[in-house]
This record gives C-alpha cells, sequence and structure tokens, in this order.
C-alpha cells in the first residue's frame, strides 16, 4: 500500500545516513585528534585511568627534574671531597719529611706548605655548593625526590632518597660566649634599678635550716640542710656560730653543692670551737638537698633566727622607665637574648627586630605587677637597634636588671676542624700531625665515598624514571591513541557509505512523486 501520509522507505533511509554520518564523523575526529579517546563521553573509564596516568607520567618529568638536581649537587660534593682528600694526601707527605732530623729553617719551610693546603682545602669547602647547597657544611640530611608511589586505593606517597651531609669544614670549635659591645644583638642600658637584699621565704630554693636549735656544748652535733632549687648569682646564704658570720654569695653558674662547699670552707677558716665541717653534696642540686655536718670541740653559740638567705630585688620606682637596647646587625640562630628572667633563642631567619619583639611579648606575659613593657622595633635590624622600655605605673614595679645579656650561639668545630692545629715545629707535634692528618684522611676519603655511593643511587634511581616515563606512556597511547591506517579505511568505506545513503534517501523522497502519475 502506498500512502501519502507516511514514507517508510525515506524514514528507513534517513535513519541509515544519521548512522553513517555519526560513524562518520568519530572516524574524522580520530583522525584529526589521533586519539579514539579523547573526552569522558568516547569512554568514561579508559578516559579516568588515562587521565590519572597522564597526570603521573608529568609528575614523574619534575621528580626527573630533581634528581638531575640532586645528583649534581651530590656530584659538586663529591668531586670536592675527593679533591681535598688529594690535597690532605699532599699534607700527610709534607708531615712525613717532617719525620726527620731536620733544623728551625727547613721545619718552617714545610709548615708554610702544610698552611698553604689547609687554605685551599677551605676555599673548596667554601665554594664546593650547587645552587646553595653545601653538602660539606653542617650535618643535617638533603632529601632527592625520587619517586611518586600510588597505592591499589588510590592514595599517592611521595618518596625520597636523603643524601647525609659530611661536614669538612677546617673551622675549630667556638664555645657560647657573651655578646661584646661590638656584636650584633649585644643587650645594653644606661639606667637603673634600685636594688635590695630581700630574704627568701621558707622552704624556697636555698635556704638553710637547723636540724635543732640552741647552743652547742663540746660533741655536740648540728645539721644544717640547704634546700635544693635552682639558685641565683647573687644569692647570698647567712648564719653565725660564736658571734662570727659565716657568709657566702652565689657566682654565675652555682648550685647548692657549691653554695655547702664554700661555707664549709668558711666554717673551717673561721678557727672556731668545731672540728672540719662535714656534709652530703645532693645528688641532684635542683631537685635533692645538700648538708653541713657541725661538730663541736667546745661551747659554740648558735640561733635558728640568725640563718638568712637573700636574693638580690631589683625595683623601678613609680612612673620611673628603663629602656633596654639591643644592637642591630646579622644574628645568627641560636642567640640567646635574656631579660628579666625571660630568654628567648632566635630562629633560623630572625632579625634583632624578630627576636626582642618575642622578649618583649614573653615579659609582658609574665604580668608583673606595675610594669609596663613596651616595644620599639629598629628602622633598619641591620644597623639601627630594638628596644624595650619598662616603665612603673601605679606604684613601683619589682623587676631584675641582673640577668640582662645576650649570647653568641656556640659553634661545634667543623670535621676537618683538628687541621687548624697541626704543626712540625718539633719532631714531637711532627710525630703528633702525622697521627691527626691519617684521621682526616679517613673523614675525607668517608666523605667521598659516602657521596659517591649516594650519586650513584640517585643516577639508577633517574634512569628508572626515565624508562618508567616512557613505559607509562606507551600503555597511555595503548590505551588512547587511534589506529590511523583502520581509521583511514573505515573512513573511505564510509564516505562510501554516506554517498550511497544520500542516494538511497533521494530515491526514497522521490516515490511519493509517482503517485501524482495516478491522478493525470
Amino acid at each position: 500500500m502506498s500512502s501519502i501520509l507516511t514514507n517508510n522507505s525515506s524514514m528507513v533511509a534517513l535513519e541509515t545516513l544519521r548512522n553513517i554520518n555519526r560513524n562518520l564523523e568519530s572516524v574524522q575526529s580520530e583522525i584529526s585528534t589521533g586519539k579514539k579517546v579523547s573526552s569522558a563521553k568516547d569512554n568514561s573509564a579508559i578516559w579516568a585511568i588515562s587521565t590519572v596516568m597522564s597526570t603521573d607520567v608529568e609528575s614523574f618529568k619534575q621528580i626527573s627534574d630533581s634528581l638531575n638536581k640532586g645528583s649534581s649537587t651530590v656530584g659538586v660534593a663529591r668531586a670536592a671531597s675527593e679533591q681535598i682528600t688529594g690535597l690532605l694526601q699532599d699534607m700527610k707527605n709534607l708531615i712525613v719529611d717532617a719525620q726527620q732530623d731536620l733544623n728551625a729553617d727547613d721545619r718552617s719551610k714545610i709548615q708554610a706548605d702544610v698552611d698553604a693546603i689547609r687554605t685551599s682545602i677551605g676555599n673548596i669547602v667554601n665554594a664546593a655548593q650547587f645552587n646553595g647547597q653545601n653538602l660539606l657544611k653542617g650535618s643535617a640530611s638533603v632529601s632527592v625526590l625520587a619517586s611518586l608511589d600510588r597505592g591499589a586505593d588510590g592514595s599517592v606517597s611521595a618518596t625520597s632518597i636523603t643524601v647525609s651531609r659530611n661536614d669538612l669544614q677546617t673551622t675549630g670549635a667556638v664555645p657560647a660566649a657573651a655578646k661584646e659591645a661590638t656584636d650584633a644583638g649585644y643587650a645594653s642600658t644606661e639606667d637603673t634599678a634600685t636594688v635590695t637584699d630581700v630574704a627568701k621565704e621558707a622552704g624556697a630554693a636555698g635556704t638553710i635550716t637547723a636540724s635543732a636549735d640552741g647552743d652547742m656544748a663540746d660533741t655536740d652535733t648540728k645539721t644544717l640542710t640547704i634546700k635544693g632549687g635552682a639558685i641565683s648569682a647573687g644569692d647570698k646564704f647567712t648564719f653565725d656560730l660564736n658571734g662570727t658570720e659565716i657568709t657566702y654569695t652565689a657566682a654565675a653558674g652555682d648550685t647548692i653543692n657549691d653554695v655547702a662547699a664554700k661555707l664549709r670552707t668558711e666554717i673551717d677558716d673561721a678557727g672556731l670551737n668545731l672540728a672540719a665541717a662535714a656534709g652530703d653534696d645532693a645528688a641532684d642540686p635542683l631537685t635533692d638537698d645538700a648538708t653541713i655536718e657541725l661538730t663541736a670541740t667546745g661551747a659554740v653559740t648558735f640561733d635558728q633566727a640568725d640563718i638568712v638567705t637573700t636574693f638580690e630585688q631589683s625595683q623601678i620606682d613609680e612612673d620611673d622607665s628603663i629602656e633596654v637596647s639591643f644592637s642591630g646587625g646579622t644574628i645568627s640562630t641560636g642567640d640567646t637574648f635574656t631579660l628579666g628572667g625571660v630568654t628567648v633563642t632566635a630562629a633560623e631567619g630572625e632579625t634583632i627586630n624578630d627576636v626582642v619583639e618575642r622578649l618583649a611579648d614573653d615579659l609582658e606575659a609574665e604580668e608583673v605587677e606595675n610594669l609596663v613593657v613596651e616595644y620599639t622595633a629598629a628602622e633598619d635590624p641591620a644597623t639601627g637597634s630594638a628596644t624595650i622600655t619598662l616603665t612603673a605605673t601605679g606604684g613601683d614595679a619589682v623587676f631584675s636588671l641582673a640577668d640582662l645579656g645576650s649570647t653568641n650561639v656556640a659553634v661545634a668545630a667543623g670535621g676537618l676542624g683538628a687541621i687548624a692545629d697541626l704543626s712540625v715545629s718539633t719532631s714531637a707535634d711532627a710525630t703528633t700531625a702525622l697521627n691527626t692528618v691519617e684521621s682526616l684522611l679517613d673523614t675525607a676519603i668517608s666523605a667521598a665515598t659516602s657521596f659517591g655511593s649516594a650519586q650513584k643511587q640517585i643516577e639508577g634511581q633517574a634512569e628508572f624514571v626515565q624508562t618508567l616515563i616512557g613505559s607509562m606512556t606507551a600503555g597511555i597511547g595503548t590505551m588512547v591513541d587511534a589506529d590511523i591506517e583502520a581509521a583511514s579505511a573505515r573512513l573511505q568505506a564510509l564516505q562510501v557509505q554516506q554517498q550511497l545513503g544520500v542516494q538511497a534517501l533521494s530515491i526514497a523522497n522521490s516515490a511519493p512523486q509517482q503517485l501524482l502519475a495516478l491522478f493525470r
């Protein structure tokens, strides 16, 4: 049956042409992009997997750069340590020559050569850096990013290769010491506070109690107990025996054991009716007590009320101010700054402004009655001074300046620090120098070996990462890349099908026109 309302042949031809065009569009996309999966709509699962792997490939490329940088850094350190090893061998040869019976002039010449090599080694150590990283200074290890590990659950973790530093510096040890007036961070004040002696409360660290009160007869004994705990420089310990004042003022760093020893000496030196003072030191002077044992060899007057332990108390009078200055300049990590019983330690990269501001904040947190703490930053911390102003407001403020000061951080000796003391001036010095240079050689050889092993490990990992990048890239290509030969063949077939489809649709659309002939 023919119908002028429904053309089934046309609809079939049209649907066929649509399918051909969709397939043709897909093939053309493959050819133009080179991928059979170029977006999530093509194949969501494959697209997700390939995208994750692609991001990992990019990450591994960054890791490859990190490994190359790490290899170069370690390579510089290895080459420098090998060079230093050679110089130390040259130095050893000179010292071996000095083992002979030489005159002073010859020894002087050898010493000059030894000193020159020492200078060269120091220069190499200072120059052995790559991108600011010097593995011949300090002790902290360095991490080189080596891999990106993805777990089955999708979690990701980074793996690093740890490279140990090997200190080959030729500097000797520098102990911590109070800063001088010319040092950065030197603490000073031109102001003073009223200083008075105040008795410590019963039971406070350093207070002294007697086993019994009253005078002593011949052969009587009495025990004086010094309370354990931290004491301060300036603390004063006093009592009377036979009308003679026995006293000692604590020095910086003293403990109650030092106090007990000094008081025993004072008692013995006083020439009283007493046997040599005895007693026990505290096992731990910060927690345990120390004792003084008194044994009378005649009459001895004693009164418990005469025992007193005092400390110096500084006072800022009401409405008075004290200004404390900390000079500008470059301070070092670990430098300490103390004021009013509060100490702060400089952190890496801090300026004098940073340190003094923290010190002021900590002082303010102490909430000393009637004391107002104000901090003023240096306009230029490299040259100016940062200050803390202490003002008594609403009454007198008890505040001690006794501990005001700042200390340069201690500097440990370098790994080759012993080289500074090498001397061949005498036969004995030359013998000592031979043993010393042998030890220095071992240190340098160990450093070179360590760096060599680390560099080999890093380079091996770098090769693996490159291989991994290639394998992952190939795998991604297998999943998403188009087969161009197959796509080309399909394109030609679909183009022919498209032409036939268009012709079939044309024929189907012309069929209703034939019905008009029936009405002519």
